[in-house]
């Protein structure tokens, strides 16, 4: 009964951080901004290691279920 949740809340991490991290690859790759007003190094840094973070926790609710 409590595994729904658990693996609702994997996918939705999942997804998210993989988007996130396909998003801002795409971004660096053809060299536009991530995030207007902000240094790309910083952007991208950010970016990568919030969507790596998601993924990771994505993961490890699935591990839980």
């Amino acid at each position: 009964m409590e595994s729904g949740p658990a693996i609702f809340a994997g996918v939705a991490f999942t997804l998210f951080g993989a988007g996130l991290l396909l998003w801002t690859g795409t971004r660096a790759l053809h060299r536009a901004p991530v995030a207007l007003g902000v240094s790309p190094v910083a952007a991208i840094t950010f970016a990568t290691s919030l969507g790596a973070a998601f993924v990771v926790l994505g993961l490890w609710c699935f591990g839980r279920v």
